[in-house]
């Protein structure tokens, strides 16, 4: 059963673990989202809580990444906790090493590295905390120039991978999405696609990848959108839209198979929520929507908080 037909019936949004996997992150409001002092203990607790009730407002989807401070252990030690919890798809993603040593004003907080000896590494470190329960794995912020899109070796390993019964995707971030992203659909090992999913940002300041996750959705991908709200310049401010209607943008697409909120509190993952049952005119990405390149660069300026 693949994993469209195993979320048949569940919420089309999903959790992802970023915010609440370590304690420094860029999206905006953290100072009030979450405990003043975050230690491993306090953020242990707050994934959980957010696990719970993700579950229980029928989320089945789970991202989490090597890099997203210990998110891969709070999600497994969840997971074992809730044997009732086997219905759970999770998605990892590799290529990004976390640096920051639980502290906030770090100077990197993550190296990137789409190699292979990272590959085999994270993929270990990975099997450790999750097992088998990682249905999807995800070369991580794959951007036009990664060797991830043409390193034969490395596809060899992840096309064995594959065979083992995991799928295999990429994100991808930065002005050339659409470029990264149909590059990647063009790679293939023994003349079978590689890449069978594809999670890129695309919100309602920056939609331009979507064409490619039309053609992505269209050559059978399963298709995840991050950062639908643009890590919180969509929900807060007088000229914002708000999370629900940003996100319901989002799953309006007709190639979006998932949506995923990034909520560090359960207020903000049941407003996230709404998001499938709003109504009316949608909000548009022509109202509000700025140069790719202009996006990009406001997002790299966002601090770490």
């Amino acid at each position: 059963m693949d994993i469209v037909d195993r979320l048949a019936g569940a919420s089309r949004i999903g959790l992802g673990l970023a915010a609440v996997g370590r304690p420094g992150y860029i999206n905006l409001g953290r100072a009030t989202d979450l405990p003043a002092d975050r230690t491993v203990e306090a953020m242990r607790a707050r994934a959980h809580e957010l696990l719970d009730r993700a579950y229980a407002a029928g989320i089945r989807y789970v991202d989490v990444a090597r890099s997203y401070g210990r998110a891969e252990e709070f999600l497994a030690q969840w997971l074992h906790a809730r044997p009732d919890a086997h219905d759970v798809v999770v998605g990892s993603k590799w290529g990004y090493t976390y640096t920051a040593g639980w502290r906030m004003d770090a100077d990197v907080h993550e190296v990137k590295d789409h190699g292979v000896a990272t590959f085999e590494r994270q993929l270990g470190e990975t099997r450790a905390l999750l097992g088998d329960r990682v249905d999807l794995y995800q070369v991580h912020s794959v951007t036009v120039d990664s060797p991830a899109l043409r390193d034969a070796e490395l596809h060899r390993r992840l096309a064995d991978l594959a065979a083992r019964g995991t799928v295999i995707g990429l994100s991808t971030s930065g002005p050339s999405q659409a470029e990264t992203i149909r590059a990647a659909l063009d790679v293939r090992v023994d003349g079978r696609p590689l890449f069978r999913s594809v999670q890129a940002t695309w919100n309602l300041l920056e939609p331009s990848a979507g064409p490619a996750l039309a053609e992505a959705h269209e050559a059978g991908c399963l298709v995840i959108v991050k950062e639908a709200l643009a890590n919180g310049r969509l929900a807060v401010g007088a000229h914002a839209p708000g999370d629900a209607a940003a996100l319901a943008a989002a799953l309006r697409q007709p190639w979006a198979t998932m949506v995923l909120s990034g909520a560090a509190t359960v207020d903000q993952l049941a407003s996230n929520l709404r998001a499938e049952r709003v109504s009316g005119d949608p909000a548009r990405p022509e109202d509000v929507a700025v140069p790719s390149v202009r996006y990009w660069e406001e997002r790299s300026r966002l601090p770490w908080g």
